[in-house]
């Protein structure tokens, strides 16, 4: 479940768009009422998000939304406020805000938004984890750019599939690769013969770090594989 930090001087609007949120988006929401109890929160908890009013009492949403920054540059900001002025815009984007919503607004606009963001986060990460070629596993090595497991001096060249497959799964070390995941990630089709195709490569992978007891390619019933290092 994603965390959102919901900043908002108005309690009635503060519970009703909480409330939304939490039926609507399934997101588990933090309100504050006001600036200085929202960078408390942030420096206390992990937020995936955070929707920032920008007139309040205490310590305004931009100043809020500056200070954040200086602890983290990623974390998406959405200001929220009901001037709807150029200067205020510009403003929202320089101290590094992600989105700009004029009240009042639609709740179920300001949701399409977070989802939007959310999702261009998840995309940005996973093509930030694709630039990682170069893996441990247990006492191999592989290089995704060469296509080489290394163990003991030896080394083992990989077919294309092979690599990109083996690199997925250690993306996911210790962690579920789902069958559709891979699929769709490698064949771009989840049909049942690119199935059948990546059980055929998985059997090689498995048979290419069998010298290692520690490091194992479990299939997890239902959901797809994990690569287990002890």
């Amino acid at each position: 479940m994603k965390k959102i930090l919901l900043v908002e001087d108005d309690p009635n609007l503060g519970l009703l768009l909480q409330d939304y949120l939490q039926l609507k988006g399934k997101f588990d929401v933090v309100l504050c009422t006001d600036g200085e109890e929202g960078l408390k929160a942030f420096n206390k908890h992990s937020f995936d998000l955070c929707i920032l009013d920008v007139m309040m009492p205490k310590k305004d949403g931009f100043t809020l939304g500056k200070e954040i920054r200086k602890v983290n540059e990623q974390v998406p900001i959405i200001f929220a406020t009901a001037k709807a002025m150029m200067e205020d815009k510009a403003s929202a984007y320089d101290l590094g805000g992600d989105d700009y919503i004029t009240k009042p607004f639609r709740i179920e606009e300001l949701l399409l938004r977070i989802n939007a963001l959310l999702k261009r986060v998840s995309k940005d990460n996973a093509a930030v984890e694709l630039q990682q070629t170069n893996f441990e596993i247990g006492k191999y090595t592989f290089d995704y750019t060469t296509q080489l497991i290394h163990f003991n001096g030896q080394q083992q060249k990989l077919s294309t599939k092979e690599a990109e497959l083996l690199q997925l799964l250690c993306l996911k070390k210790n962690s579920v690769l789902t069958r559709e995941e891979a699929l769709l990630s490698i064949w771009h089709d989840d049909n049942y013969f690119n199935g059948r195709s990546m059980d055929v490569f998985l059997s090689k992978l498995r048979k290419y770090l069998k010298e290692d007891p520690k490091v194992e390619i479990l299939n997890v019933h239902g959901k797809g594989y994990k690569l287990l290092v002890n």
